[in-house]
């Protein structure tokens, strides 16, 4: 068993009449999700990224919106939990990485 962090790449906004109706698929996809979550995560409000010589830019360009952390036997296993994700409704996108335990 090992651990997947999924990134939500992406993304339309929903209509502020919307949002509830929004979170309730979330909440749905988490339950069907079960002991696999692992952490729920949260959206990505502002970001700024380091440069190797230290500079600092404001707004990355990943794209990145949010993540959560699942568990899952393997990665094909991972990207099937991925696949009901309501992000990918939104016309977003999820990365799913493997995380690699150190120590």
């Amino acid at each position: 068993m090992g651990s997947y962090v999924l990134i939500y790449v992406g993304g339309e906004a929903e209509p502020e009449d919307q949002l509830q109706e929004v979170m309730d698929r979330w909440m749905a996809w988490f339950g069907s999700l079960g002991a696999a979550v692992v952490d729920g995560g949260n959206p990505f409000h502002s970001s700024a990224s380091i440069a190797p010589d230290g500079t600092v830019t404001m707004a990355t360009t990943s794209g990145a919106t949010g993540y959560s952390i699942i568990q899952a036997d393997d990665l094909a296993s991972a990207l099937e939990l991925a696949a009901g994700c309501p992000h990918l409704g939104a016309n977003g996108t999820v990365e799913v990485h493997e995380i690699h335990e150190m120590g």
